[in-house]
């Protein structure tokens, strides 16, 4: 059984951890595909993404393949680790991002396919985005 040991997050995953690794190609050439992973469960895939989420909040440099052992070059670009989300998820995200970004809202994040938002403070309640006019109402409010 091979191993992949990725020390950078504390992670150890087998082979048949991993159901299937695929490229998704995007309309315009211009950026690099998308690399899909898919997981055998969704409790190895939830530690997996809070693990890297947690790599990134610790250090100053952003999680790249030479951290995961993969290459050896001073400089690579970021590996940006999230869910993959429905059409629709993906774009509800995208209006909480830039509700959040408008509404100078602190974080914004997605979690078992669920679109999430917190306010300024550490003490306002987590509010669950659930469609595109809850958005409308949240931009309204403030």
């Amino acid at each position: 059984m091979q191993l992949l040991c990725l020390t950078t997050l504390d992670a150890t995953l087998k082979k048949k951890d991993i159901k299937d690794i695929y490229r998704v190609h995007r309309r315009n050439n211009t950026k690099k595909a998308h690399i899909i992973t898919e997981m055998s469960s969704t409790i190895l895939k939830t530690y997996f993404l809070k693990q890297a989420k947690a790599y990134n909040n610790k250090q100053k440099e952003k999680l790249c393949a030479k951290h995961l052992g993969f290459t050896k070059n001073e400089y690579e670009p970021p590996i940006y680790v999230s869910e993959q989300l429905t059409a629709k998820g993906a774009r509800l995200y995208f209006l909480a991002r830039d509700l959040a970004k408008s509404q100078d809202y602190k974080l914004c994040w997605t979690s078992y396919g669920r679109i999430y938002h917190v306010r300024k403070n550490k003490n306002s309640p987590v509010i669950v985005i659930k469609n595109e006019s809850h958005v409308n109402s949240l931009m309204r409010k403030e």
